[in-house]
């Protein structure tokens, strides 16, 4: 039967080291991009009427710059940290921002400058030291990150994004054991470090550790509509034959993101092969289709599904549906001999 059988999509990890509450930016900025545009543009009006009153405050220019990047207008955010820099060219807060908002123009290499001046006016600038450390992984130069990462330690032995850079680091070079254990400190420094916790329910998942749904539970605790860690939360259940709790997983991920075809597509897949309950299987493969039309694997295990159930007709149409999608796909093909074998043509 699994040879039939179009398998589980697995989301693969991938953190982004440049994330907005990574990247350093006030708590403010990252819990009002959280509410969506509209704020936003109530703090980028509010910052504006400021600025006009006082147009030499490089503060509240920093300021609107943040919010600028956030909203993606990276060249106005440009403009007003350019302008704070010439105001204030000695305050390395301000190379920090500059850095940033190059780095969302496309420009590592003026980022990697901005932060040498911030390092150069501050060289105990924590976040400068971080940032670089990130630059020096995203280029592989593990030398130079760990190097960076080290000082930033020096200066505060308990900062959690030195500890899951260095994570990052070391899984990048297979050290998976040190990894595992920065992860856990950067975790136990903050609570609510969302990728750390993604991080290391993956690698647990990975040994099928009971441990892995935990962390996979506090990412969703922080970020309770995370497609991210509630799909691999169903997959840690799905692999592990709790097929309740997979499911689970999937409904309230279905719900949270109405447009994410794989959460219906494996709720398909496990009432197929592991449950066997073909007319549920079918149903949430075609919950699957709705969210994508041209999702061939949905397309063929609805198929088999109808086929298993002995509904011929509609295993036929989806059958040909995938052939029509995809020209001498060989398991419809095979799906289609197996109807005509079974009903003597």
């Amino acid at each position: 039967m699994s040879s039939r059988i179009a398998g589980p999509h697995i989301l693969t990890l991938f953190v982004v080291l440049f994330l907005i509450t990574s990247c350093g930016r006030t708590s403010k900025v990252a819990e009002n991009a959280k509410s969506g545009r509209d704020s936003l543009t109530i703090m980028l009006e509010d910052l504006t009427v400021k600025i006009q009153d006082h147009p030499s405050d490089p503060d509240l220019l920093q300021k609107r710059a943040k919010y600028y990047l956030l909203d993606h207008q990276e060249k106005l955010a440009f403009a007003d940290i350019s302008k704070a820099v010439s105001l204030s060219p000695g305050n390395a807060s301000l190379y920090i921002t500059l850095s940033d908002v190059y780095l969302g123009m496309g420009k590592p290499d003026n980022c990697n400058e901005a932060l040498l001046k911030a390092l150069s006016i501050d060289p105990k600038n924590s976040s400068a030291l971080i940032r670089l450390s990130k630059l020096s992984l995203i280029t592989k130069d593990y030398k130079s990150t760990f190097d960076y990462l080290k000082k930033a330690l020096e200066v505060d032995p308990r900062n959690p994004q030195a500890y899951f850079t260095r994570a990052l680091a070391l899984l990048e070079k297979g050290d998976t054991v040190l990894a595992v254990d920065d992860l856990k400190r950067t975790v136990d420094i903050d609570q609510g470090f969302y990728d750390a916790y993604v991080a290391l329910g993956e690698l647990y998942s990975m040994r099928k550790d009971p441990v892995a749904a935990d962390y996979l539970k506090n990412a969703i605790r922080i970020r309770p509509a995370s497609k991210e860690a509630l799909y691999m939360l169903g997959m840690f259940y799905q692999e592990t034959a709790r097929y309740d709790k997979a499911l689970e997983a999937y409904a309230t991920l279905s719900k949270a993101d109405t447009t994410f075809r794989d959460a219906p597509y494996n709720s398909g897949y496990i009432y197929l092969v592991y449950l066997g309950d073909y007319k549920k299987a079918a149903d949430f493969f075609t919950a699957a289709l709705q969210r994508d039309p041209g999702y061939i694997d949905a397309l063929f295990n609805r198929g088999y599904a109808y086929e298993l159930a002995g509904d011929y007709s509609k295993a036929s149409r989806d059958y040909k549906h995938v052939l029509q999608l995809k020209i001498n796909y060989q398991r419809a093909i095979d799906g289609l001999n197996r109807i005509d074998k079974a009903m003597g043509k």
